[in-house]
């Protein structure tokens, strides 16, 4: 070995590179988004995806993330795919996924959302929007989403915060 190939970084396993997509994306959430950068992200799932390289539950969970921060119908669809195996594959933390990515893939149909988890503006303000009264709290426990009223609380907030 030369003193040059010292200095090249190991190349990032599969599973690094997932973890860092999915802090990257939800990093890119608290300021003002960057959709070129959520795609580039999410482009870079499908391809891990189609390469076999998400295997575990906790890259499943990982890829997941990164998709509920893209922009399409197909993004959440994935999503929702990614994040359900990996319930299927015993990582716990993907079931409040699995009703996120349902319910912004619910939203962005045009249909009432399932668990309240997606706060959205509509005539300028924050709020939940139509939430399918059928779903209960309950439900909502079975995904580790909590109730109704606190979702609203939040959205509430959001609002408040957004006016002062």
């Amino acid at each position: 070995m030369d003193d040059e190939d010292a200095l090249l970084p190991e190349p990032e396993r599969p599973s690094e590179e997932l973890a860092r997509l999915a802090r990257e994306a939800i990093e890119a959430q608290t300021g003002s988004i960057d959709m070129a950068g959520a795609r580039r992200r999410c482009q870079r799932v499908i391809d891990m995806y189609s390469e076999g390289l998400i295997r575990d539950g906790r890259d499943h969970f990982h890829a997941a993330w990164v998709m509920l921060c893209g922009e399409t119908q197909g993004h959440y669809s994935m999503a929702r795919m990614l994040a359900r195996r990996a319930t299927e594959l015993g990582e716990e933390r993907a079931w409040t996924l699995r009703a996120m990515s349902w319910d912004r893939w619910l939203v962005k149909s045009g249909h009432p959302q399932r668990f309240g988890t997606q706060i959205i503006k509509q005539d300028g303000r924050w709020s939940l929007g139509e939430v399918d009264p059928r779903v209960s709290d309950l439900d909502r426990a079975l995904y580790a989403v909590p109730p109704l009223y606190v979702q609203r609380q939040s959205a509430e907030l959001l609002q408040r915060r957004e006016e002062s």
